[in-house]
């Protein structure tokens, strides 16, 4: 989703890996285990009362940066901290 997004952006959608690469990022698809936590917290934040402003694909970004990366550049910094414990959040406007 990250990675479709950051290509939608560019003027030249072709070069997205250069671009990327370039910073060190990857492509690197979500697996079971992401999709599976993702799912548990999502049913939990609704449970909770949690409103439809997160989505399932906010969870599945979450997800992922908790068990495949080491941090999260977001500027929902509060969203993530609460609902991925552990999870280092980095708020590009902060830089």
């Amino acid at each position: 989703m990250v990675w479709s997004e950051v290509r939608a952006a560019l003027r030249d959608p072709q070069r997205i890996g250069e671009h990327l690469g370039a910073a060190g990022i990857v492509f690197d698809p979500f697996d079971q285990a992401c999709a599976e936590l993702a799912g548990d917290l999502w049913r939990a934040y609704r449970r909770a009362g949690g409103r439809r402003e997160h989505l399932v694909p906010d969870f599945l970004i979450g997800a992922h940066a908790k068990l495949r990366a080491d941090r999260l550049l977001a500027r929902d910094r509060g969203f993530f901290q609460r609902r991925f414990a552990g999870l280092t959040v980095v708020d590009p406007s902060s830089s």
